[in-house]
């Protein structure tokens, strides 16, 4: 059996204690606002603080990529204790940590060693990529079924997310709709997907209660479900509503979790998220 490891980026959103059992390596990403750089670490962005402050923040803070030297930091760590690394990240349309990675890991690990994956979404669909290949690597240390399993489950995963505002998502400036729309003047609340490296809008709708029912919805077209993560940015209120709703189709590990700053900036406070993954990747 080859020993597998994992290296991720902070947009992934996993808990803690999930990425000490499985001993995955994580770059963070960085927030820049007031004259200062912070890493997405949860040490020196704490998430309930980050979310309260955001709509005072001016100018709008922006996010960047980690530096080469300290993606290389954590590829050489993880890759102490192993032979191969898979290098799950966002993806490299949204943002520059795909290739800062990949050129760290060209630098500092042996030619065919590792495998690098776009996983073309972010939050716990990136998550779920990897907490799964995690668990296939356990119980086969076999490099191609893992490979095979996360290519699997990138086709069977989806993120959705309910927006409490598109402000900070127009304001962002990489997504072009939201730049051009007038939804937030309309006080809608746009349903949005991300899938194969787009942020896209997917319905808009005029109250936010109704847009968690519909994020329930979305959800429940991928039953019966492998995996369920259910995230907020300081809206803890909106995430048990969402929670309530799938209860009866809820996987026993369901995950609830605060969504990461670096993804907070372009959300914005309130939104509410759900990563699914179903459970036809197995067949």
């Amino acid at each position: 059996m080859t020993k597998i490891r994992f290296v991720t980026d902070s947009t992934c959103d996993i808990p803690t204690d999930l990425i000490e059992k499985w001993h995955i390596g994580v770059v963070p990403a960085f927030v820049n606002y007031g004259g200062e750089s912070y890493a997405d670490d949860g040490i020196e962005l704490i998430r309930a603080g980050f979310y309260e402050t955001l709509p005072s923040i001016d100018p709008l803070p922006t996010t960047a990529a980690p530096s080469p030297a300290l993606a290389e930091q954590v590829i050489k760590a993880t890759f102490e204790d192993a032979e191969h690394i898979f290098i799950l990240t966002a993806p490299a349309k949204l943002s520059g940590i795909y290739n800062t990675l990949r050129l760290a890991a060209t630098e500092v690990l042996p030619k065919g060693s590792f495998t690098m994956i776009d996983s073309g979404t972010v939050s716990m669909a990136l998550g779920w990529q990897v907490l799964i290949g995690a668990e296939v690597a356990a119980e086969t240390g076999d490099v191609a079924a893992v490979k095979n399993a996360i290519e699997r489950v990138r086709e069977e995963s989806r993120l959705y997310g309910a927006l409490a505002t598109l402000e900070f998502l127009r304001r962002g400036g990489r997504v072009g709709w939201a730049s051009a729309s007038l939804g937030s003047l309309l006080r809608i609340k746009p349903i949005i997907s991300v899938e194969d490296g787009e942020v896209n809008s997917l319905e808009r709708i005029r109250t936010f209660s109704r847009a968690v029912n519909r994020l329930a919805e979305l959800a429940r077209q991928h039953a019966p479900l492998d995996k369920l993560a259910i995230g907020h940015g300081n809206n803890p209120e909106g995430a048990q509503q969402l929670q309530d709703l799938l209860a009866d189709i809820a996987p026993p590990d369901t995950i609830l979790f605060s969504i990461t700053p670096v993804i907070g900036v372009h959300s914005g406070p309130g939104v509410v998220g759900v990563g699914v993954v179903g459970k036809s990747w197995r067949q």
